[in-house]
């Protein structure tokens, strides 16, 4: 293997670790996932910084947190001087590419990649700025409803499923392409996929794979919100669970059809992981799975994501690279603003030392190579999204979770004894000190207050120039992939001969 592996990173969105078999599910089908797990390193506490796409992916593309980037939600800038692993690795002379999601708000679109091959799913505007001034009011045309769960079913065409067929299409391709024109430089190829993101409409050939009585059923049900903690309600309210009277028959068809499309997603992977393979790129490429954020799919009889709950908080991390790494697995938790300084240093070590800016986190190669962990691993998340009327923040350690905000009470859980986050203790006498000593950190961690007034301040110019932007003539962020079609296949500036020898893979001897 070469100093400079390639790096294939493939993302998928809003899956839960827990609802892979290689984190213990019974039911799902993901061979392909399951493989890589096999002879790879799985994270099994593996967290988001933000529960939300857009602060997340920028948290994974820089590995600072959302009060450091700006990205506060999914309409918030993302600013082009701020370093993330693309252009790292693009200082040391990797090809880097993007063919997928990336929710990226903004002019720049690309963050460092030297090309893009798909636009995004999502707009790259300011439309879907939250409003903390007005709480408890619904944004009908942009916030979670549950149509995505009354209407789960078959399709064999959504929006997902169009965009990431796209996706691997383009992916493949480019693989083909480094392989046979290229092939000098390290490739860093990140691979982003909407699926197994709602709306849980499925293919029926990855519908199939399931029956319906083998779909299982939320551990954790709620049945009506005066039951949930103050956060969890207002999740309720907002997503308006209580206008649609979500049955059994929904959950568990909203639960069908996500399983079905993490099939789906699966496969996808496959057919760029088989392009690897096929071009003699393998044996020299570090793989990365892993998703922004997951959901819940009816645990707390909520959908979706928006909180530090396991299920909402926890995603899948697997490294697969067995000529590097040998297989095994880790408890020390991890974070995704811990993948740019690991990403840094597998394109040269040391590098993560080096860095523009100090990260909010650290290279994990020491934990790939087989380091013994840290029972005292400190995880922080911060959310100032939808749904919190104040910036609600997370640390967890050891055993322990805390969630915080200023407007609700504290949520403290022992993830060792009731790892499903049934009961919480941050009001029991004896977790007092408990409680105390992670408020102490809060405080010299963060100025809420301080954050507070920052994220209002952006949502109050956002939700003006948003509807600036719309009025007169409008020039649109959204990334349009261009082809440079007078490059491609056979054309007159070219010899014919020998464009079609190049063209082959593997090439002629």
């Amino acid at each position: 293997m070469g100093d400079r592996p390639h790096i294939l990173i493939a993302m998928v969105d809003q899956l839960s670790a827990r609802f892979l078999r290689a984190y213990g599910h019974p039911v799902t089908k993901t061979p392909t996932i399951d493989r890589l797990a096999e002879a790879g390193v799985v994270f099994e506490s593996m967290y988001t910084p933000s529960p939300l796409c857009g602060p997340a992916r920028a948290a994974f593309m820089t590995g600072l947190l959302p009060t450091r980037t700006g990205a506060y939600d999914n309409s918030a800038e993302f600013a082009s001087s701020i370093p993330t692993f693309a252009h790292y690795l693009r200082l040391e002379g990797y090809r880097t590419c993007l063919s997928g999601k990336m929710h990226f708000v903004g002019a720049d679109q690309l963050h460092g990649f030297e090309e893009r091959l798909t636009t995004d799913v999502y707009p790259g505007d300011f439309g879907w700025t939250p409003d903390w001034s007005r709480p408890g009011e619904r944004v009908d045309w942009w916030y979670h409803n549950m149509s995505s769960v009354k209407q789960a079913g078959v399709a064999e065409m959504t929006n997902q499923l169009e965009y990431d067929d796209e996706v691997a299409f383009h992916a493949v391709r480019r693989v083909y392409d480094y392989a046979r024109y290229e092939g000098e430089a390290p490739f860093l190829l990140c691979v982003s996929f909407s699926s197994p993101h709602d709306p849980y409409v499925a293919r029926r050939r990855y519908w199939d794979l399931y029956a319906d009585d083998e779909i299982d059923m939320p551990a954790t049900p709620v049945e009506h919100p005066e039951k949930l903690d103050a956060h969890s309600r207002r999740l309720w309210d907002d997503c308006a669970i209580a206008e649609a009277e979500v049955t059994e028959e929904d959950v568990r068809a909203s639960r069908h059809g996500y399983y079905a499309n993490l099939s789906y997603v699966d496969e996808r992977i496959g057919e760029v992981l088989g392009a690897f393979d096929a071009c003699g790129l393998t044996q020299d490429t570090v793989v990365l799975l892993t998703s922004d954020h997951g959901d819940f799919l009816g645990e707390l009889g909520l959908f979706y994501k928006m909180s530090f709950r396991e299920r909402a908080a926890r995603v899948p991390l697997i490294v697969h690279a067995p000529g590097r790494f040998e297989a095994r697995r880790v408890r020390e938790p991890v974070s995704l603003t811990d993948l740019l300084p690991t990403l840094a240093d597998l394109g040269r070590s040391g590098l993560s030392d080096e860095l523009a800016l100090p990260v909010d986190g650290r290279s994990l190669v020491p934990l790939l190579e087989g380091a013994a962990e840290n029972e005292d691993a400190t995880i922080v998340g911060e959310y100032l999204a939808e749904s919190v009327l104040g910036p609600m923040v997370m640390l967890r350690r050891g055993r322990w979770k805390l969630i915080h905000t200023a407007s609700d009470p504290d949520q403290l859980f022992d993830l060792e004894s009731d790892p499903l986050e049934r009961d919480n203790l941050a009001a029991a006498p004896e977790h007092a000190s408990i409680v105390r000593g992670f408020r102490e950190e809060i405080e010299k961690r963060w100025d809420l207050e301080a954050i507070d007034k920052d994220v209002r301040r952006s949502q109050r110019a956002r939700l003006t120039v948003f509807p600036a932007l719309q009025q007169g003539a409008r020039f649109p962020w959204d990334f349009q992939p261009s082809r440079a079609a007078s490059q491609q296949y056979t054309r007159n500036t070219m010899d014919v001969a020998a464009r079609d020898q190049k063209s082959r893979f593997p090439p002629l001897l």
